[in-house]
């Protein structure tokens, strides 16, 4: 049994386009080739989960055009690769991420799309993507989760 403790509560966003296709960024001043992910963020305590999931959704992304699809039935964990524990963003003490993911789908216009909404910039760029390509995106550590959340959401891809 994993002591779910150890993992920092944290959600993430698949947006779904009304095409099939998915909202992909491109992390801000990262390298590639794994510099695409999905929206995610934090869990503030006594914070809703949906609630949390749109608001990183509107902090990372300026979208709040969205109609709820599904949510993961349980928790997807990732445990922090050594060299990210050293980081000074601090982890915590956490050993890795637990995450509860949510599929919506966009019903504004691309315009609605601003990176530069909240002063802390997550991503660079952005696209609309095929689901299938998430895990050959992502970082090599998150490939497993990324992996259940495709599973979980591929009923909504095109």
């Amino acid at each position: 049994m994993t002591d779910l403790s150890l993992y920092r509560p944290n959600v993430g966003v698949v947006l779904f386009n009304r095409d099939g296709l998915v909202w992909y960024g491109q992390r801000h001043a990262t390298p590639g080739p794994h510099n695409q992910q999905f929206p995610q963020g934090g869990v503030d305590e006594g914070e809703d989960l949906q609630a949390a999931a749109l608001r990183e959704l509107r902090e990372e992304t300026g979208v709040t055009s969205v109609e709820f699809l599904a949510r993961t039935d349980d928790w997807v964990l990732y445990d922090f690769p050594p060299e990210a524990m050293n980081n000074a963003k601090a982890w915590r003490g956490f050993k890795g991420q637990k995450q509860q993911w949510f599929a919506f789908r966009f019903t504004g216009e691309d315009s609605e799309i601003d990176l530069t909404l909240d002063k802390d910039i997550e991503f660079d760029a952005w696209r609309w993507g095929p689901l299938s390509e998430a895990c050959d995106l992502i970082v090599p550590f998150k490939r497993p989760a990324y992996e259940q959340v495709v599973a979980a959401f591929s009923r909504f891809a095109a």
